[in-house]
């Protein structure tokens, strides 16, 4: 005869939860992978064009500037630092836009 015996409920309820919380764990690395993948695939591009984004200095502040299209796009913060400088702010951001 076998000493094995049939698992209780509450010891299958047990490994069941373990397997889900494994099978999540595996989905939010996966998920973080993927988004690692995405991020180093359009890292410094333009997202009008697909192009490549140089970053230029303009009132103390690094902004990324489209080499194909002229696209200007800021970075978390980086609108207020430049609205909160002095002189005519609309002129500087129109210059901008304007291509070279």
């Amino acid at each position: 005869m076998s000493d094995l015996k049939k698992p209780s409920s509450a010891e299958e309820e047990y490994f069941a939860r373990e397997e889900i919380k494994r099978k999540e764990q595996e989905k939010i690395k996966l998920s973080h992978q993927e988004r690692e993948k995405l991020k180093q695939l359009h890292w410094m591009r333009c997202p009008k064009c697909g192009q490549e984004l140089k970053e230029i200095l303009f009132r103390n502040a690094t902004i990324d500037r489209c080499s194909n299209c002229g696209g200007v796009f800021l970075d978390d913060g980086e609108l207020e630092l430049l609205a909160g400088q002095e002189g005519n702010m609309l002129r500087s951001i129109l210059d901008l836009f304007r291509k070279e």
